[in-house]
């Protein structure tokens, strides 16, 4: 299975399925899940990078379980926007998610995500405990809630 671009996505999805939000780490992969309206995106939870087959194993279970099409997965392009050895791993992680799972993937820079998040739980008074046990599905669900807000926007007519 291909990686598709946002719009193109968007165009293949049956209505109201959802998408789930994948920000793979080298430990943790945090998961988020949108709305059927795809508007707004919520943290799910997190799962250990383990096993390929493991991973796709439970994707595919969330999928199943909640009515999601298809998978956004971060994208953790170097700071000036190039491709580095970080993005080429996610993009490979992405390429073999797609074609154990069977699910269309979308990839959304995920630049600043979690540092985002861990400013926003810092703000949020919470200790560093509850911030660890909390930032890879809220990063997730950053990622996804920036693909849906461009997904969502107005386009030029054609």
């Amino acid at each position: 299975m291909t990686l598709f671009n946002l719009t193109d996505l968007a165009a293949t999805l049956p209505r109201n399925a959802r998408l789930i939000g994948l920000d793979p780490g080298s430990k943790i992969i945090g998961i988020a899940l949108s709305d059927v309206g795809r508007r707004l995106a919520t943290p799910y939870g997190a799962m250990k990078r383990g096993k390929l087959a493991d991973a796709a194993a439970t994707i595919l279970d969330i999928a199943r379980k909640e009515g999601a099409a298809a998978l956004i997965i971060g994208l953790p392009l170097s700071m000036d926007g190039s491709f580095g050895p970080a993005a080429q791993a996610a993009r490979d992680w992405a390429h073999a998610i797609a074609r154990e799972t069977g699910l269309p993937v979308a990839m959304m820079d995920e630049r600043l995500s979690s540092a985002a998040v861990n400013r926003a739980l810092i703000e949020a008074d919470l200790s560093r405990a509850k911030r660890a046990g909390r930032v890879d599905a809220a990063a997730a669900s950053y990622m996804l809630q920036g693909a849906l807000d461009l997904l969502n926007e107005p386009r030029p007519e054609e």
